[in-house]
């Protein structure tokens, strides 16, 4: 039965809500004793964590990694900038967790990666604040949440919209009953993908393009799967609905309360940038929760929804109005032929509040507003859409026993195996 008491709701307004609070205690910390960071992947959102973490205050970048010097350098350059000291360089991510006096470290690199450095940060025993998703494929992301589980050391995965108030205040007014009983939810993120050069060829010299492939496959080098356009490669980043529609994805089963569906159905392809990418431009999921469908579809081309607002952010749909949701505002529209609207704003600057509570976590040890566990469940529900859409079939999913259910085919997608001389963490 689909949880719609005020449980869930609460969960997602506490951790919303107590943002700003956590952020003024972790900046209020004492200035000589702050948090070591260490960052793993310092290209475009690995320094947006990190500013991050300079904004909330109470921490200093101490060490930094790439596999691309360029991109190890300019890191360096503007830390030491921005904090006044120069942070430690490093090319492997082992040598980086070398360092004995981390407190926490981020890892920000794609997501084939994600799993071998989160446990390797577990084992020397380093808080981490993991960007999503998770993980490449489930299996890693269940020995990830094994490892932390058994462990005593804080995780936060980065859905940073868990601290939008928007989102919050939208949960709280459907629990009210604002728009009756809650019948379907449709999810969408269009825009209009600017691609790179797709030809293969050979890597700047800064990068160890050898290093970057990692445990994943060795793929030819490009502009177009190289460094930030990597989320549009299958083997390495899944697609838009795993980069950026889990967002939202994970929004709704944090406002609702929802564990994972128990059935994936999904449609699409690469009909407009063929040759270009290998992740579908145009897709559509359906997950069906216990009692509530939800819906998500995408397409990286052609021209916004004809209210530019509307091509990001959650419609539910209920028996007496619909809420229109996304990071900053939501809107309700209530039932009737007029059809009258009522707008909310709530900015915010989610990415600083994201990470304060991780850091404000360390700090007092409580559970952070995006355990691992949570992270793996969105992760998860989206990674099954995909193989659902490779497999041409209907996925059912046993939460219980974390099990495709009568479809071998969708079951050996759930784990790939790694590259000669790299061991997979599940088995």
């Amino acid at each position: 039965m689909m949880r719609t008491d005020r449980r869930g709701f609460l969960k997602a307004s506490t951790a919303a809500a107590g943002a700003v609070v956590m952020d003024q205690v972790v900046s209020g910390a004492d200035p000589s004793r702050p948090l070591q960071m260490g960052v793993i992947g310092v290209g475009w959102y690995g320094m947006v964590d990190a500013l991050a973490a300079l904004k909330v205050g109470g921490v200093r970048v101490a060490a930094v990694c790439d596999v691309d010097s360029e991109h190890l350098k300019n890191a360096a350059d503007e830390l030491e900038k921005k904090q006044a000291s120069r942070p430690e360089t490093f090319k492997h991510y082992q040598e980086l967790l070398d360092v004995e006096s981390l407190d926490v470290v981020v890892i920000a690199t794609p997501p084939h990666w994600h799993a071998l450095q989160l446990l390797a940060a577990i084992e020397r025993k380093k808080d981490v604040y993991c960007e999503k998703p998770v993980a490449y494929d489930v299996r890693e992301g269940q020995a990830m949440v094994e490892a932390v589980n058994a462990s005593d050391r804080i995780v936060q995965v980065g859905f940073q919209r868990r601290q939008s108030a928007a989102l919050r205040q939208a949960a709280e007014f459907i629990a009210s009953g604002g728009i009756g009983k809650l019948v379907q939810v449709d999810a969408q993120i269009h825009y209009h993908a600017a691609l790179l050069d797709p030809t293969p060829q050979a890597p700047p010299e800064s990068l160890d393009w050898e290093l970057w492939c990692g445990p994943g496959p060795r793929i030819p080098y490009s502009p177009q799967v190289g460094h930030k356009s990597w989320r549009l490669e299958k083997t390495s980043g899944h697609g838009h609905l795993v980069d950026w529609g889990i967002h939202l994805i994970d929004a709704i089963r944090t406002m609702l309360g929802l564990g994972m569906p128990k059935q994936v159905t999904a449609a699409g392809g690469i009909y407009h940038y063929a040759g270009g990418i290998t992740t579908p431009d145009t897709l559509s999921a359906h997950f069906e929760f216990e009692g509530l469908p939800v819906h998500w579809r995408h397409r990286l081309w052609g021209s916004t929804e004809y209210e530019p607002a509307l091509s990001n952010g959650i419609f539910f749909f209920g028996t007496e109005g619909t809420v229109f949701a996304a990071d900053r505002t939501w809107t309700v529209i209530r039932r009737g032929k007029e059809g009258a609207r009522e707008e909310h704003d709530a900015p915010a600057d989610l990415g600083r509040l994201h990470m304060a509570d991780f850091l404000d976590a360390v700090r007092t040890r409580r559970k952070p507003s995006c355990t691992i566990g949570d992270g793996f469940q969105s992760t998860a529900t989206v990674q099954l859409a995909m193989i659902a859409l490779e497999t041409g079939s209907t996925v059912r999913w046993d939460a219980k026993t974390l099990q495709v259910l009568d479809n071998p085919a969708a079951a050996a997608l759930l784990r790939r195996e790694y590259r000669p001389d790299w061991v997979h963490p599940f088995g």
